[in-house]
């Protein structure tokens, strides 16, 4: 049976970059303040006009280059975010669009800050079954534009940057390559601790004047409990897949977590008794990215550590819904 291999990944950020700094100038807040509870120094923001598509356009260019495929040679469009251009069609098809593959299927899914997991999951499951060979499986987030900067929404304000990241996904037969396993999970009692309340359509009309003043169509989340969640659900998840394959954390050659929080991922690292070279962290200068955060980073770690053929990559990712999950990929 085959299974999913990475076949290449890119990645684009637009070029803003916004420091700490600059947020001081919008909000009640100071550079040491955000990086002691964040970790992050900067992310980046879209310039006006820019879409989703297109950033996940951009990355998906630069993966087709590095993989010498050509947009063509991509028999199905997997798309993860939570900030789509509109509220229907799904990105995947504006960017089936722009890539010029009319007929291509195209899925989004909407799972967050696992949504790269969910749809390597997918992929994966597509591949195996033999369904299709090579796949695209984006991660794209532009969280700028939804996002209240201001004293009152800066708990949120300062975390999100935006980003896409892309995947290049093709089967193999190799035994010593390919996802050997993803494993997801998800706990809906606690939707309402990170969620965006409007616009949706339990509202008539789904936009109102009073969701704007009252902040309802911003993201909230409560801090703590995600903290409390995420430090215990991603190590946990993460050695459910090592013992599946009979493999200890010793055995990674480097884990990339979802980039929702320097601390966060500074505590999973500790649980697992993991060294420092063995963990990929990047959102110092992106901030988190949801959907993107896992391709974006995995990219820049396979470049700086060095990752080769054959070498044990995990992946890991808690957010809302709650929504979790991990993966073991051998490169």
């Amino acid at each position: 049976m085959p299974r999913a291999a990475f076949a290449a990944l890119g990645t684009f950020v637009p070029d803003r970059v916004v420091t700490n700094e600059e947020l001081t100038r919008h909000m009640e807040t100071t550079d040491a303040w955000i990086q002691e509870r964040t970790g992050i120094r900067e992310r980046r923001w879209v310039r006006e006009g820019t879409e989703n598509s297109d950033l996940a356009f951009e990355a998906t260019k630069r993966a087709l280059d590095k993989a010498v495929w050509k947009a063509g040679d991509i028999e199905a469009i997997i798309y993860a975010s939570l900030s789509p251009d509109h509220m229907f069609p799904g990105d995947g098809c504006f960017l089936n669009a722009k890539l010029g593959i009319p007929g291509v299927p195209a899925l989004d899914i909407r799972n967050q800050c696992s949504g790269f997991l969910y749809g390597l999951s997918v992929a994966d499951a597509w591949i195996r079954a033999g369904v299709y060979r090579r796949i695209l499986l984006v991660g794209s987030e532009i969280h700028s534009t939804g996002l209240d900067v201001s004293t009152r929404g800066r708990d949120v304000a300062v975390i999100f940057g935006d980003g896409a990241g892309a995947a290049l996904l093709e089967a193999t037969d190799d035994p010593g390559r390919g996802v050997l396993s993803v494993h997801l999970h998800a706990d809906g009692r606690f939707a309402k601790d990170l969620w965006t309340d409007a616009p949706g359509s339990k509202y008539h009309p789904r936009v109102q004047v009073a969701q704007m003043e009252s902040g309802a169509i911003y993201p909230h989340m409560e801090g703590q409990k995600v903290f409390k969640h995420a430090i215990s659900k991603m190590p946990e998840v993460v050695r459910r897949a090592l013992d599946q394959h009979g493999l200890t954390p010793k055995d990674l050659k480097v884990l990339v977590p979802h980039q929702a929080n320097l601390r966060i991922a500074q505590m999973v690292q500790r649980s697992l008794e993991l060294e420092d070279a063995q963990v990929f962290n990047n959102i110092q200068k992106y901030g988190n990215t949801t959907a993107g955060s896992i391709p974006i980073a995995l990219a820049e770690a396979v470049e700086e550590r060095g990752v080769s053929r054959g070498d044990l990559v995990g992946l890991c990712a808690f957010g809302a819904g709650f929504t979790w999950g991990s993966a073991l990929v051998r490169w």
